[in-house]
């Protein structure tokens, strides 16, 4: 081999096996029935509603009905199916509905779903000072998870809830991705 062959070779190589890595990392970023996400983002994650009215459709289209409309901007849902421009998600009530990419977010909220107060703590532990608290039905923007517990902000202020007292951090599917659009089964 000439020593000009060789490195064009290495060069190959390296590039053969750069390649072969991107495709074994993407491959583990699979949908519920073991395809890859066309968008190569984890099936499920988390997003949020980016507008104040996002219409939930039956399928992923234009031409499916409109089964509602969310009027909650920031709202956590959590994706559980894609294709290339529809995300079908899983909301706080367990409906199931398809939207498009462009009104959702990766900017992460939690959602309390309860009738009840959840204190946030100055830090990760229960028996930390309690720094306020998320009202019923309430949104917040959440910045990570540790341990258990996630940090959350109101404007300036910034806490910790308990990662099992919110929706919008669960790290399991919590709707069947292959059943159809709708509202919750009962």
């Amino acid at each position: 081999m000439s020593s000009k062959a060789r490195p064009r070779i290495q060069r190959l190589v390296a590039v053969t096996a750069m390649l072969g890595v991107a495709v074994l990392a993407s491959a583990s970023n699979t949908m519920p029935d073991g395809r890859p996400t066309p968008s190569g983002q984890p099936v499920p994650r988390w997003l949020s509603l980016k507008s104040s009215e996002v219409r939930a459709r039956f399928g992923p289209g234009l031409d499916h009905r409109i089964l509602w409309e969310y009027h909650a901007s920031g709202l956590p849902v959590q994706v559980i199916a894609e294709t290339r421009e529809w995300r079908k998600i899983c909301d706080p009530e367990g409906a199931v509905a398809w939207v498009h990419r462009s009104v959702v977010s990766s900017r992460r909220s939690v959602f309390n779903t309860t009738n009840q107060e959840v204190p946030i703590h100055v830090g990760r532990s229960d028996t930390s000072p309690v720094r306020a608290r998320l009202s019923p039905h309430a949104l917040v923007a959440m910045d990570e998870c540790v341990d258990g517990w996630c940090e959350v902000r109101v404007r300036r202020m910034r806490g910790w809830v308990r990662q099992s007292a919110v929706f919008g951090t669960q790290e399991r599917p919590l709707c069947n991705a292959a059943r159809p659009a709708g509202p919750r089964e009962r």
